[in-house]
């Protein structure tokens, strides 16, 4: 780090990805004006299968860049309005895409800094009825750079809104070209709590942490292999767990939680103590 090649991945057969990379071709810097020193070096990637399909990503290309941001639509059952950002990988079963047991390289720093930035575009452009969130690591694809997955969600109405596709697309114009290395950040893996971690959402956007990987409790039991590999996917040393503690569960599975973390020698801290 700092990251200096950039590639955006996003498929032709997804609208919100489309709409985005549209948007966002306004802010690239132009290879005939090397006058434009100050626009983000990214380059584009238009695959012919769906994101999360491994199968549709030629690896050698994706290997050329320092840094991957997919580009995608978001769906989900409750149909809302939203923007967000999380990390590919599978914590169990591959059901969309990639490896099971397999997770992505996370950056606990781009991670917060292009969700600080999503914030604060979406309030500076008014989109208030979309809810701006953090996911946990889940589905594909399986790549071997640090990566992030920024999406529209959830249905085609909001897929083909182009204000929400401009304001994604200057988030990540935004995030490459001010990309720094923060050394008062501290990292941490965050475990527990749902899909949408409301209680990590707060901490990621108000406080001095920067979350690079999330294990959610839908994941558990929690294993050592999957410590193990949230440890060695993030890009930066990490600091501690960072625990959803009633986001856990009851006592018995708070204490298997426990009894796993005890063996990694990283300190612990519940979201009930970070100031935010």
């Amino acid at each position: 780090m700092p990251y200096e090649k950039f590639l955006i991945v996003a498929s032709k057969l997804d609208k919100a990805g489309i709409n985005i990379t549209t948007q966002l071709s306004q802010f690239r810097e132009n290879p005939l004006l090397s006058g434009m020193k100050n626009a983000p070096n990214f380059d584009f990637y238009l695959i012919d299968t769906e994101i999360v399909d491994d199968s549709g990503i030629n690896q050698d290309k994706i290997n050329q860049y320092d840094f991957i941001i997919f580009a995608s639509k978001h769906k989900s059952e409750s149909k809302e309005k939203t923007l967000c950002v999380h990390v590919p990988g599978n914590w169990r079963t591959a059901e969309l895409g990639g490896k099971a047991e397999k997770i992505c390289k996370s950056s606990a720093l781009f991670f917060k800094q292009i969700f600080e930035k999503l914030n604060e575009n979406a309030e500076h452009y008014k989109l208030k009825d979309y809810k701006i969130t953090i996911e946990a690591t889940h589905h594909g694809p399986l790549i071997d750079k640090p990566c992030i997955f920024i999406e529209i969600g959830s249905t085609e109405n909001e897929w083909v809104d182009r204000r929400a596709a401009f304001i994604i697309a200057k988030t990540i114009s935004e995030t490459i070209k001010d990309f720094k290395e923060n050394p008062y950040n501290e990292v941490a893996v965050a475990i527990g709590g749902p899909h949408y971690c409301p209680n990590f959402n707060k901490i990621q956007l108000k406080s001095n942490i920067a979350i690079s990987h999330i294990i959610p409790n839908y994941s558990f039991p929690l294993t050592e292999e999957m410590i193990k590999q949230a440890l060695e996917k993030t890009e930066e040393e990490v600091d501690f767990f960072l625990l959803d503690w009633k986001g856990l569960g009851n006592a018995e599975k708070r204490a298997e939680v426990m009894e796993i973390l005890d063996k990694f020698y990283i300190s612990k801290k519940r979201t009930s103590e970070v100031s935010k």
